[in-house]
């Protein structure tokens, strides 16, 4: 039944990549209005630093305009500038030289070859931007099918932006001639009207053309060559390079609406592999998740059961298990100001995950709006400071704790501090690199003032109203004198614990997992949120349920001390997510240089802390309420 349900609602979650957020509306192009191209940044995922698209000596307009970008554009490295390219809606361009000087090369100082020869070696990509849409580069293969098929059947798949350069054995080789392919959509107007158009679709195809090649005239128009005799434009790092930089228009008519435009760049992954990995864990995660809780909640009867049994009070006495640990079970852990305030950050971290995440399915966070996600996430966490703090409030409380208001500081400062710390010195490393990826002091600062102005007073907020509500409470009294703990079997070691409860939430996401990287250090975009909140979910159960076994486990070895080990443990797969990164750092990407590296373990550093907080504080409420509940269910004298 659960499986029928949730076949009906797959193509739901699917569905929600594709619409347009409320509020973006479309722009109307009439014949020979001007179409603005903008630069985005260059790329690379082998050295994992954005560029500046004027960091590189390309022609420039003859006033450099950035525009106004959000919190989230910022922090991705995005520095939106105008560009020379003049392009009118549905006018056609056969060649056209880009620099003021119509018929005069550009010459490049040794400096400037060098520079773009090593970003050509560095695989560097150039973002460009239409009406908002991203530049792609059409690529085309044939698919292994039967040798007949082959001549009808290509498989076109678009990569984002396009290719500086090529290398050539030991050769540099620059594409300095654009031929831009847009496609439009007619829109439907009256008679009389003059008719409007939308940009769906821009396209580019790079070519490297030799200057002696291109012969370009006063009037600033070019003659491409044929594509058999024309040679490539070499950069010669050792010396002085000339060159023409050229660029060509073309229009076509396209089917597709401007609604769904962003289709092309979406459907780049293969969508029926996620579709079978997802299914596949779903049923994976429920038929496990039903196993564990129908043991669970049978031997919980028995031991109730036996445990109630008036008359065998003097046989249970002699027994071992959980009942007997009733008396220090709530005995407040060592440090509870540190567990409180961790678990605290665990809760801002959940909300605005749950948040991000189910706005995103709704379609308003789509990758037409840059940086939304970014800078939505970043507010979010701010805003959720009051839940965090009500709920460490109210645990310290609980736990004994007195000092209230060094735990609301310590809260609200524990681990954005350490986040704020990691970022600060990879930041260093980045502005040394002169990359736009280094996030700008202004942008620092306004963080900082966001974190100490928005968060800190929130977290306070919360933690006055935590620590003044009624404590959680514990249906056993805790005894004065502490019981003695047996000594554990080796697979009640925490680091066995560890290994053994991170598996199945790590299990149930790690596809995903897959998915969410290649957009991250791949630059592609990740826009399959509703399978992502599927996989959210799937990860609160699992994380619940692993977490009340190894408590219950824990706890029939009549070992008490069970609140930071249930939180170390619970965050298990995050230890996974560690070796997986290291695992995907090896085979799928090509970086060699140390300060790349530094950049990618700093951040999945970031992303594993924040991990381990997030299951952590699952599997500790669940394990909190599941021990609540059975020592209330047995009658203690």
């Amino acid at each position: 039944e659960r499986l029928r349900y949730l076949l009906v609602l797959l193509p739901l979650l699917h569905g929600t990549g594709s619409f347009y957020v409320p509020g973006v509306a479309p722009i109307n192009f009439h014949r020979n209005d001007p179409v603005e191209i903008k630069a985005v940044k260059l790329t690379s995922s082998r050295t994992q630093l954005p560029y500046e698209y004027y960091s590189l000596p390309f022609c420039q307009p003859t006033k450099i305009t950035y525009k106004a970008e959000n919190l989230g554009e910022v922090l991705r490295g995005d520095r939106i500038v105008n560009t020379p390219f003049q392009v009118s809606m549905s006018v056609e361009k056969k060649c056209e030289v880009l620099c003021n000087f119509p018929n005069k090369p550009v010459t490049l100082t040794v400096e400037q070859s060098k520079l773009i020869a090593e970003r050509i070696r560095e695989d560097y990509y150039v973002h460009l931007i239409a009406d908002n849409l991203p530049v792609a580069t059409r690529l085309e293969f044939y698919s292994s099918r039967e040798e007949e098929e082959k001549k009808k059947e290509k498989d076109v798949q678009f990569e984002h932006g396009y290719r500086l350069g090529f290398m050539d054995g030991n050769k540099f080789y620059l594409h300095n001639h654009l031929s831009f392919i847009l496609y439009y959509h007619r829109e439907d107007v009256e008679e009389n009207q003059e008719p409007t158009y939308r940009v769906v679709r821009f396209e580019v195809v790079p070519q490297s053309i030799k200057v002696e090649d291109l012969k370009a005239d006063e009037k600033g128009l070019c003659t491409l060559p044929e594509a058999a005799g024309s040679a490539p434009q070499e950069v010669d790092p050792s010396k002085e390079n000339q060159m023409l930089f050229t660029y060509s228009v073309h229009w076509e008519e396209s089917d597709i609406k401007w609604a769904s435009r962003w289709d092309t760049y979406l459907t780049m992954s293969d969508v029926q592999i996620h579709w079978f990995s997802i299914i596949n864990s779903v049923v994976v995660v429920f038929f496990l998740s039903g196993i564990l809780s129908m043991i669970i909640i049978r031997t919980l009867r028995k031991d109730i059961a036996n445990y109630n049994k008036e008359d065998d009070i003097e046989d249970t006495m002699e027994e071992s298990g959980w009942k007997l640990v009733h008396g220090d079970v709530f005995r407040p852990p060592q440090y509870p100001m540190i567990l409180s305030s961790l678990l605290g950050s665990g809760i801002q971290l959940f909300c605005m995950i749950l948040i991000v995440i189910f706005v995103a399915m709704l379609g308003m966070l789509s990758p037409s709006s840059r940086g939304a996600l970014m800078t939505t996430a970043c507010f979010l966490f701010m805003f959720m400071g009051v839940f965090g703090g009500f709920f460490a409030g109210r645990l310290y409380r609980t736990l004994k704790g007195h000092r209230w208001k060094k735990g609301a500081f310590c809260t609200a400062t524990l681990y954005p501090g350490v986040v704020f710390g990691i970022c600060f010195v990879l930041n260093c490393f980045i502005w040394g690199k002169h990359s736009s990826g280094a996030v700008p002091f202004p942008t620092m600062v306004a963080l900082l003032c966001m974190w100490f102005g928005i968060s800190l007073p929130l977290v306070y907020l919360g933690y006055y109203f935590g620590f003044r509500k009624q404590p959680y409470d514990n249906p056993v009294r805790t005894n004065q004198i502490p019981r003695q703990i047996p000594e554990q079997r080796w697979y009640m070691n925490k680091f066995v614990g560890i290994l053994m409860a991170g598996i199945l939430p790590f299990g149930a996401m790690f596809i995903e997992l897959f998915f969410i990287f290649s957009a991250i250090w791949e630059n592609q975009f990740y826009y399959l949120f509703g399978f992502l909140f599927l996989v959210f979910i799937i990860l609160v159960v699992s994380c619940s349920q692993i977490s009340i076994v190894m408590v219950y486990f824990q706890l029939c070895a009549e070992d008490y001390r069970w609140w930071w080990r249930t939180f170390l443990v619970s965050g298990g797969s995050a230890f996974y997510v560690l070796i997986y990164a290291i695992f995907y750092f090896v085979n799928k990407l090509d970086i060699v240089e140390f300060i790349p590296s530094l950049l990618y373990f700093g951040y999945t550093a970031l992303m594993v802390l924040s991990f381990w907080l997030l299951t952590g504080t699952i599997g500790f409420y669940a394990a909190y309420m599941f021990v609540r509940k059975i020592y209330a269910a047995v009658k203690i004298d």
